[in-house]
């Protein structure tokens, strides 16, 4: 699920009051028409956009049911990333390479890093989801869970509903609001939507070209940076400080050679790098660059942005990653206990989840420091059994 790009047209006027969240949905609605009509869209585009609108149960139902992100990043990567799924990913890009290469000459951006996320986002257009979007939007934004996220989402497909290029009761999606073969939400279209096949209307769920450009125009807002690489295996010593792991802890390339650092194949890139561990000191090893970090823009998930990051490489010829011996992790219901311990030491680790996210790894190094572990960040049940 990706972050909402917040736009002027929806950004909250000082005197208007947001709709709040859960209570009676009709009562709900009420409020967003209201809302809506503060922020300048018109009564009538309200009431007709609103006319069709109902809570999804389905919806609810598959955003507390993503256990998918418990997995660690072998087994994910491994279901996720297979032969077919890479060959497919190159016949792609021999059929749009000319998009392709306007997406590199327009936005900078590579054609696997976009190919990837179609690969994972909708299996290169093939499944897009069959929730209607008004519905998961309206739904999502009366759960009080992020109401946020998504009540601006609500009044930026209106805005689409009012131009043309939303229909309330026929346009569907994934469950989360997204929108098209490379999942969209509603502002990021308004933001980003490009008309890529020049036929006037910019079609995310049925032209490859519109939806391609688009990804990558998005891309691009959320701070790509052209020419740079993303993310490179490399291999890591026996022993070395490993506190300094971890996402958002960026090194010089020098630096990190001083410690044993080498890449599997080919020269690291003189960029600051931050070095990943998704599975701690004995697992895959990887320097992600500062493109890295635009991957979070996209989705917040750790293991799922990793991946996204590493299937590009794949697509662009690099080898299979050394899995090496990691540590046993823990299973769902351990991740929750240590999750609990954490929090009982002051830590905030976010919800409790049974999802290893960045509050959980920091938390989780924090104390292997303290307790004289290796500070890779890679929770065993070693490190629970000690809290």
């Amino acid at each position: 699920m990706k972050h909402a790009v917040t736009l002027a047209f929806i950004a909250v006027a000082p005197t208007v009051a947001l709709a709040e969240c859960g209570g009676s949905f009709s009562n709900f609605k009420a409020g967003l028409k209201s809302e809506a009509v503060a922020r300048g869209i018109g009564t009538a585009t309200a009431d007709q956009f609103l006319a069709s609108v109902r809570q999804d149960p389905a919806v609810l139902r598959a955003d507390r049911a993503q256990d998918v992100f418990q997995r660690p990043f072998i087994d994910f990567s491994r279901r996720l990333i297979s032969q077919n799924r890479i060959n497919a990913g190159r016949a792609k890009a021999q059929q749009w390479d000319g998009i392709f290469d306007r997406v590199e000459r327009e936005y900078g951006v590579d054609r696997h890093v976009l190919l990837a996320f179609w690969a994972f986002e909708t299996d290169y257009g093939a499944f897009q989801g069959e929730f209607n979007t008004a519905n998961a939007l309206a739904t999502l934004a009366h759960d009080c869970r992020r109401p946020d996220l998504f009540r601006p989402q609500v009044f930026a497909a209106m805005q689409l509903f009012a131009q043309g290029n939303f229909d309330p009761q026929r346009t569907t999606g994934a469950w989360a609001g997204e929108i098209g073969m490379v999942q969209m939400l509603p502002a990021d279209i308004i933001e980003n939507g490009v008309d890529g096949d020049g036929d006037g209307a910019v079609r995310l769920k049925s032209s490859a070209p519109d939806a391609l450009l688009s990804g990558g125009k998005m891309l691009q807002h959320f701070g790509w940076r052209a020419g740079e690489p993303w993310v490179q295996e490399v291999a890591v010593p026996a022993q070395m400080d490993w506190s300094l792991s971890g996402v958002g802890k960026p090194r010089s390339v020098e630096e990190w050679q001083a410690m044993g650092i080498r890449p599997r194949n080919g020269q690291l890139a003189n960029l600051p790098a931050s070095l990943i561990l998704p599975q701690g000191h004995k697992g895959p090893a990887f320097l992600a660059y500062p493109n890295f970090d635009v991957y979070f823009e996209w989705n917040q998930s750790f293991t799922y942005v990793l991946t996204a990051a590493y299937f590009a490489t794949r697509l662009d010829g690099a080898q299979v990653y050394d899995a090496g011996t990691p540590d046993a992790g823990l299973g769902p219901d351990q991740m929750k206990q240590l999750q609990r311990k954490l929090q009982d030491r002051g830590y905030d680790v976010g919800k409790v989840d049974g999802i290893l996210g960045a509050g959980t790894r920091a938390a989780v190094q924090a104390e292997q420091v303290r307790l004289g572990l290796p500070a890779d960040a890679w929770p065993t049940p070693a490190l629970l059994n000690r809290l």
